[in-house]
């Protein structure tokens, strides 16, 4: 949850802007973006998801997320709205940053494809705490390489290790960590406790 919003304030901020700028001793003021007021759409409301809406929410975010069962969260107050996972496309074109964090199945394999990202909001932001499978990651690159999305935090890949020839390495617009987000001293023990494995 916490990359999520690392990565969300990473492309408001420009900060690689920031660090070109320090590299540079170049005093260069111009307007950043903010998260309050913008939307975060979650892909998988389930543990991941939800923390990642508590927090988009102590910013300020309108917080739209999907799951197969939208009931189940009719109540949830982080969530301003709650579509089902067959519907996607309104998630996808109402969201300032995208946030997945569905798991590989069958039903989720490549469900991240040049069709769904076509529906992208301009200048959207795609964040990938799920598994790599749920991504076509050609369809990905492409909508990278021309601007449909301004960017994307990468955490997770097809395969992994990343190829070192895969093109994602050189996109500039993309934030990419080696799957280790969740290798935080207390993951493990939050998410999962000693009883479910009674």
């Amino acid at each position: 949850a916490e990359y999520a919003l690392l990565a969300a304030g990473y492309f408001a901020k420009d900060l690689p802007r920031w660090v070109s700028n320090k590299a540079k001793k170049e005093w260069d003021r111009y307007p950043v973006g903010e998260l309050r007021g913008t939307t975060m759409g979650i892909l998988g409301y389930g543990d991941i998801g939800h923390a990642t809406a508590h927090l988009a929410k102590a910013y300020g975010m309108k917080v739209i997320a999907s799951r197969r069962r939208p009931e189940l969260s009719k109540d949830d107050p982080l969530v301003d709205e709650m579509v089902p996972n067959s519907d996607l496309r309104s998630l996808f074109a109402a969201s300032d940053y995208i946030v997945c964090c569905l798991p590989a199945t069958a039903e989720t394999e490549n469900i991240v494809n040049e069709e769904l990202l076509a529906t992208c909001k301009p200048g959207a932001v795609f964040i990938n705490v799920g598994r790599g499978a749920v991504v076509d990651e050609d369809a990905l690159i492409s909508a990278l390489s021309s601007g449909k999305l301004r960017g994307a935090a990468l955490d997770v890949f097809r395969t992994e290790p990343l190829p070192q020839d895969s093109p994602i390495w050189t996109l500039e617009n993309v934030l990419l960590s080696p799957h280790n987000a969740d290798l935080t001293g207390s993951f493990l023990h939050e998410a999962a406790p000693v009883e479910h494995f009674a």
